[in-house]
């Protein structure tokens, strides 16, 4: 496989490796971050939502207490890398800092510098697997003295005005529950943009939401799925039997509000010695499909899965 690299100035996003072969690209940035702030077919749509207007941001007398005077973390869009739990504001670091990276055969992997205040070390490394299919392993390092309790945290920002896919699960446990559903306090679980089928879970954003919304799930098929126009966007991801999973046991997690989608993968929840690390690996596929789907119907999306993940309900 041919994997092309260049640096380029992308919007308003200053420098970003852009790596593609032919068929797909993703635009990683250099002066921040890291983010993966465009991920879509050569000359196509871009998957990933941008903040053009810098509407999602962070700031205020915690960000000037916790890591100093006129700190501010921006959202920007795209693919990062969090831990979890989440909290104020150590969740949102501000990641401002120009980030050193080094290409491989088939990729590249991204190093910004130690969180001074979290004590964590980010690595995100991206690695094209097929002709449009990347892996992308989200590593978090613990740098601190002590040990510390997290989950590594893979966030996916998507552009608007598509319908995601979650998959439920359909272990037969017999009188035993087969899965654990999070919701959080700002959704309201009767939002006509979430349809609770029976096999899955689907989630429409759109720019009149009023209000966010984000569950979580214990995602055992691993899999998510993200329709905007014509374009497929699935990302795989792991998940351990048995381990013990953030926010109550959920291995994915999904939010919506009115300006994006977020699809997020969860590793196991556990102490980390310092310098150990733990992570979660996803793999990340784009496909044309020739028509959607009725969200609101449940053989409808049956049929799309099968047909285009080759999925069975």
């Amino acid at each position: 496989m041919n994997v092309q690299f260049r640096v380029e100035e992308y919007r308003k996003f200053g420098r970003c490796l852009v790596m593609e072969n032919g068929v797909v690209e993703a635009y990683v940035t250099l002066d921040f971050g890291p983010r993966v702030i465009r991920f879509g077919f050569v000359g196509g749509q871009n998957l990933f939502f941008n903040d053009m207007d810098d509407v999602c941001t962070q700031s205020g007398p915690q960000f000037d207490e916790m890591f100093g005077p006129g700190e501010k973390w921006y959202i920007r869009g795209g693919h990062r890398i969090w831990t979890s739990p989440e909290s104020m504001p150590a969740s949102y670091y501000p990641d401002n800092a120009p980030v050193p990276y080094e290409t491989t055969a088939r990729g590249a992997v991204f190093t910004p510098a130690p969180q001074r205040v979290n004590e964590v070390a980010h690595t995100l490394a991206i690695e094209f697997t097929g002709e449009a299919a990347l892996r992308v392993t989200n590593r978090v390092r613990n740098v601190a003295a002590q040990p510390q309790e997290y989950a590594a945290w893979a966030l996916t920002v998507l552009a608007p005005g598509g319908v995601e896919i979650v998959p439920q699960p359909q272990e037969d446990t017999g009188l035993l529950a087969n899965r654990v559903l999070a919701v959080w306090p700002y959704a309201a679980m009767d939002d006509d943009r979430v349809y609770w089928g029976r096999d899955f879970i689907t989630l429409r954003q759109t720019a009149d939401a009023a209000g966010p919304f984000k569950f979580g799930i214990n995602n055992t098929r691993a899999w998510s799925a993200y329709l905007l126009g014509k374009d497929l966007f699935v990302k795989r991801m792991q998940f351990i039997p048995g381990a013990q999973y953030p926010d109550g046991g959920m291995s994915f997690e999904t939010y919506r509000n009115e300006h994006f989608i977020e699809m997020e993968s969860l590793s196991p929840i556990r102490p980390v010695l310092p310098q150990e690390s733990v992570e979660t690996v996803e793999t990340w596929t784009l496909q044309k499909v020739d028509a959607g789907f009725d969200r609101r119907d449940p053989a409808s999306v049956a049929r799309f899965v099968r047909d285009n993940l080759g999925e069975e309900a």
